[in-house]
Parts: structure tokens; C-alpha cells; sequence
């Protein structure tokens, strides 16, 4: 087992770079002995040292870990993983609160879910000078397409705790939502987010909503922008294979890995030259592809050197930090400056869901709506949070199976 691992590789060749945790944080401890059970003998102390190297509430400034990403799917697998702990936290709230229905329960218990989250990264958000530490909590993926539903849910998940940054869909509705949380100093994190159109209107959104801040004297001092691109998602879920093979254009792994690097790093390559002062995040990533029969990590490797936010969920930290030979990873410090061949943008831009994508002007506000990958997307977190909703309601008929 590689040590240091891979994700530190890459962090140290790429200054300001940020690597965030994918998931609720009080499943950390859990997946942690699990990494430990399946490891072999010989790697267990090599991995917790790596354990303590991501996040350490004793020396926050240190860890690896600078920050959390959150949403339903996420928060439902923090009640798969412990549901005696959060059958509990659920007659507590009942107790408390007489009267609650299912979804007001729910509700509760989401909250509970971003406070507890958060409560783990204070230490960090307190040390940076609340630069760093926050966690995304996400307004309610069913009201994506309601303004005012989505704001006043955003006002109750940042009031939760002072490093609790509100995730908003890049839905029409949504950009309005940002500019107005900016102008009330309040951090944001855009999600649901695919083409350059949506990334490039939430960095002038933001813009927006600073310049009403700073002219109503609104404190900004815990104030942060980061604009997420769901790079798998767009490549995977949206359609660019199927409009590509439309055209007799066939694509390969790499070609749909390249075609996400591209946008994401179109976006990261203005927002810099603008000025903007919101920070890209990557998410969504994948390993592969394989090349010449080895395997990389493209979503890693192309943004070496670039000061951007990386966030990883469980299931990609272990695969990279078992990759079985990271010898073949060999991190550019700056590589994230590098476009891709131009054969291959030269494909691709014959393809209308990906030259569409590419272009700044390419979706107006209205087509945010209904792009592929988006109404997937939110389709997926609408149902998780159902599921979250029907625990809820188990626990309000009395099926509680903690003791």
C-alpha cells in the first residue's frame, strides 16, 4: 500500500487544492474499521495512519480532509449505516416535539444529520479563520424548481451552525436563490450542474449577489462560493455517447473522460481570467480509463497543480488508495493548464450535446431545466430523499428496532 497515498501526491503538487470528503461525516468512523477489517495485515497501520492524516480534530489544520459535500443520497446512507443510532435520535424528536408529522420528522432528522456532520469540521472552520470546514448541506431536491421553497429552506440549514454551507440546484429557480443567499453573506455551493452555461451563470450570480452585500455593509468574513461540476454525470447520464453514435462518431472511455476534463477545465481557466470569486469543485469522478493496458485516473490526474476543490466519497477514497499499482500515477503539477488533444475536441465538437456544453452561451436559464443529465440527476436525489422521508415514517408509526 502506497504511503503517502495518492490524494496527498496530488495535493502536494498543486497549491491551494482542496480534497473534501463526499459524504456525511459521522459515517467516517464506520468506514474506517471497515477499511481496516478488509485490509491486508501488513497495510493496517499504513492505513490508520492515513485515517489520522484526513482527519485529525485534534490538529485540523493538517488533515487532509478541508471541507464536506452532502446531499440526500448521501444523508440516506448515513441512516443505513447506523439505524439503531438514528431510530434513537428519532424518538428523541418525537418526545420533543409533540404533533410532527412524517415530513416535518424528516426534516428534523435531516437537519440533525447536517448539525452532527458539521459539528466534526468546526474545529477546522475555527482554525482557518472559517476559510475552510464547511459542509454542504442541500435544500430539499423536490423543491428544486421552487424559488421560494428552496430559500426559505436554505436560511433553516445555514442557521444550523456558522460553517454550514447551503448546496442549490442549478435549476433556473436556483441561480436566483445563490445571488440572493450571496447578498446576505451566506456560503453556497451550486450543484446539479453540467454544462459551462450553468457553472459560468452561478460565478455571475455570485458576482451579483456580492455587490449587493458589499453596498449593504453585509459581513462576508465566513462567506465562500464553490460551483460544482458533476463531471460522470454529465458524461454518463446525459446522453453524449447516444448523440455522438447519432452521428456515426463512436466514443471511447477516454474520449467521454476528456470530454468532462474539458468543460470542467474551460470553466476553471475563466473564472480565473474574470476574476469571479467563486472556486471550482470536481465531483462525480470515476477511475479510468485504461490506456495501453493501464489503468488511470484521469479525473485526478488532469487537475493536478490547479486550486480547485476535489471531493471524494467513500467508495473512490478506498479504490484510489488501493489502486493496485500507483506507480503507474504520475501527477503534473501543471497539467490542469493542458487542454485535450485536439483530435479528440475536434470529435467532439461535432457532437450538439457536447458543443453545447462547451459553449459559455450555449443553454439559456430556461433549458437549465430539462437537461438530460439534470433531470436524471434530480429524479435520483428526489427518490433518496423519499426513502428518507418513508424512515421517518417508520419511525413515527413506532417500528423502531434500537432499544
Amino acid at each position: 500500500m502506497k504511503d503517502p497515498n495518492l490524494f496527498e501526491d496530488l495535493v502536494a503538487v498543486s497549491p491551494g487544492m482542496e480534497i473534501w470528503w463526499d459524504s456525511s461525516p459521522v459515517i467516517f468512523g464506520n468506514w474506517c474499521a471497515k477499511m481496516l477489517a478488509k485490509a491486508e495485515p501488513g497495510d493496517q497501520e499504513t492505513l490508520k495512519r492515513q485515517f489520522k492524516r484526513m482527519y485529525d480534530v485534534d490538529a485540523p489544520l493538517g488533515q487532509l480532509f478541508r471541507g464536506v459535500t452532502t446531499n440526500p443520497p448521501l444523508s440516506l446512507a448515513a441512516f443505513k449505516d447506523d439505524p439503531a443510532r438514528w431510530e434513537k435520535v428519532a424518538q428523541k424528536v418525537l418526545a420533543e416535539n409533540k404533533g410532527l408529522d412524517t415530513e416535518g420528522l424528516f426534516w428534523v432528522l435531516y437537519k440533525e444529520v447536517v448539525r452532527q456532520g458539521s459539528d466534526m469540521f468546526l474545529p477546522l472552520f475555527e482554525a482557518s479563520g472559517h476559510k475552510e470546514g464547511f459542509l454542504s448541506g442541500q435544500v430539499d431536491p423536490r423543491s428544486a424548481f421552487d424559488g421560494e421553497a428552496m430559500l426559505a429552506q436554505a436560511l433553516e440549514i445555514h442557521a444550523i451552525n456558522p460553517n454550514v454551507m447551503v448546496k442549490v440546484p442549478g435549476t433556473a429557480e436556483g441561480y436566483e436563490v445563490i445571488e440572493e443567499l450571496t447578498a446576505r453573506g451566506i456560503a453556497t455551493n451550486n450543484t446539479l450542474t453540467f454544462v459551462l452555461s450553468q457553472l459560468l451563470d452561478c460565478a455571475k450570480s455570485v458576482m451579483r449577489g456580492l455587490e449587493k452585500a458589499k453596498a449593504n455593509g453585509v459581513d462576508l468574513s465566513s462567506w465562500r462560493s464553490v460551483i460544482t461540476h458533476m463531471e460522470a454525470r454529465y458524461g454518463d447520464l446525459g446522453g453524449l455517447r447516444e448523440d455522438g453514435a447519432a452521428m456515426g462518431i463512436e466514443l471511447s472511455d477516454g474520449d467521454v473522460r476528456l470530454a468532462e476534463l474539458a468543460i470542467f477545465k474551460k470553466a476553471y481557466r475563466t473564472i480565473n481570467e474574470r476574476g469571479y470569486q467563486s472556486k471550482m469543485l470536481s465531483c462525480s469522478l470515476r477511475l479510468g480509463p485504461t490506456i495501453d493496458g493501464k489503468q488511470q485516473i484521469w479525473h485526478l490526474e488532469e487537475k493536478a497543480g490547479a486550486n480547485v476543490v476535489v471531493t471524494c466519497p467513500p467508495s473512490l477514497i478506498d479504490e484510489v488508495i488501493n489502486f493496485p499499482h500507483p506507480e503507474d500515477i504520475k501527477f503534473k503539477p501543471n497539467q490542469i493548464d493542458v487542454d485535450p488533444p485536439q483530435e479528440v475536441m475536434d470529435k467532439l465538437m461535432r457532437i450538439p450535446y457536447f458543443e453545447r456544453a462547451y459553449d459559455e452561451n450555449g443553454y439559456t436559464r430556461a433549458e437549465y431545466n430539462t437537461h438530460p443529465a439534470l433531470v436524471k440527476t434530480h429524479e435520483a436525489f428526489s427518490k433518496a430523499t423519499n426513502e428518507m422521508v418513508a424512515f421517518a415514517g417508520s419511525c413515527l408509526k413506532g417500528d423502531f428496532r434500537a432499544e
